[in-house]
């Protein structure tokens, strides 16, 4: 990856990386456990972003 990056794509990947987070203990608490895992998880080594 480039050392300088534009700005438009820095904050798609910044906007990623805070997407990409657990779901947090008291919405699993609130729905009784229905929502436990996050649909849109990304692992890095797995699915690349299209920035």
């Amino acid at each position: 990856m480039a050392r300088y990056k534009p700005t438009a794509k820095k904050r798609r990947l910044a906007k990623a990386g805070k997407q990409n987070r657990a779901v947090p203990a008291w919405v699993i608490a609130k729905t009784a456990g229905k929502f436990r895992t996050h649909p849109q998880r990304r692992n890095w080594r797995m699915r690349k972003i299209k920035a």
